[in-house]
């Protein structure tokens, strides 16, 4: 699985338990989805390092490849 998906999906999960145990705790919505986004933020943050690291680690190796290869230059000119 890409570290991006797993870290979205993780992130997602997070936010989603939160949202939920809120609003079974009778919060407003409105406020009960920024708090669940702000407790997602600070979980994947604290305790989801290796993941977020792997994300960042994907997206410079993505940047580090060359736009495009030599076949594609020739016709695109």
């Amino acid at each position: 699985m890409k570290p991006w998906l797993a870290y979205s999906l993780v992130r997602l999960g997070v936010f989603a338990l939160a949202f939920a145990v809120l609003m079974i705790a009778n919060v407003p919505w409105w406020l009960s989805a920024i708090i669940a986004a702000v407790i997602g933020l600070c979980v994947g943050y604290i305790f989801f390092g290796k993941l977020r690291d792997a994300v960042a680690l994907d997206i410079v190796e993505r940047r580090a490849r060359p736009a495009g290869d030599s076949d594609s230059a020739a016709e695109d000119a």
